[in-house]
């Protein structure tokens, strides 16, 4: 008997910030990998023509998720050069790292409008194009362990990926017998070089910080990278996961799982 294996061939599957070295590039390298039809969705048009650059094959889709006109646009471009979207994955957002007293309201607005908000216009018109041809599809939203687990200055971002969670599980029991499943990835740290210089506004010492994360926090002291997140999305998108709908999967080397630091809890 043949070992199953991840297989997305025939699938047009759209990721959202797909472009450069994060969770959505990461998503991008497996999709791409494991077959897929590759539509890479970002702001960013630079960025964007670097990573379709990366994946012969692969179809650039510019735009703006959180705006409605733009969404439907997107759609319909790729519906009539290329067929229905199969897959979707929301992999787009944005951050802040800030009290909660001092966050303003145009900075809520932004980040529950980029991480909650775009994440359901694309699901609703992503829905709306496979309704007509009953065609089976698959949603997975990028979630974060601040959905799970609380830390200070992530007030806002966290509340952003716990509605994340919330639309998740829902629309998992709403569209399941129209045969679409949703599930949800909760990435941990995902370590990239690039990230040393953006850690300066969290640590002083960025390397440290990275160290004392690894080798405490996690269970598994092993940094995640982004493709790590991108093979859990591509099992989310196959069909050997064709029973799994309504769930969230931590990508997190067992962060979330943990009570205390392994220092702490741990003898040699």
């Amino acid at each position: 008997m043949p070992t199953p294996s991840i297989d997305l061939s025939n699938k047009n599957i759209l990721v959202t910030g797909g472009a450069g070295f994060g969770v959505g590039g990461g998503i991008c390298e497996a999709i791409a990998a494991f077959g897929g039809n590759l539509f890479i969705n970002d702001i960013r048009e630079d960025a964007l023509q670097e990573a379709v650059e990366k994946y012969p094959g692969s179809v650039a889709v510019p735009g703006d998720i959180s705006q409605a006109s733009e969404v439907e646009r997107m759609f319909r471009e790729i519906n009539e050069q290329y067929g229905v979207v199969h897959n979707l994955v929301n992999s787009a957002g944005i951050g802040i790292t800030k009290p909660m007293y001092e966050v303003e309201e145009h900075e809520y607005d932004r980040l529950f409008g980029v991480n909650v908000r775009a994440m359901w216009l694309m699901s609703k018109a992503f829905v709306r194009q496979l309704l007509p041809t009953k065609t089976e599809g698959a949603i997975v939203n990028v979630s974060s362990v601040h959905a799970k687990a609380a830390s200070a200055q992530y007030v806002v971002y966290a509340g952003t990926k716990g509605a994340v969670e919330g639309l998740t599980r829902a629309m998992a029991v709403e569209l399941g017998r129209f045969n679409i499943r949703c599930n949800a990835i909760g990435p941990g740290y995902v370590h990239a070089e690039q990230n040393y210089d953006l850690l300066k506004n969290l640590a002083d010492d960025p390397h440290q910080w990275v160290d004392t994360y690894k080798n405490e926090y996690q269970s598994i002291p092993r940094l995640i990278e982004a493709r790590d997140c991108g093979n859990v999305a591509a099992f989310l998108l196959s069909d050997l996961s064709r029973a799994v709908t309504g769930q969230v999967m931590y990508v997190d080397q067992g962060l979330t799982s943990m009570l205390f630091t392994r220092g702490f809890s741990e003898k040699e």
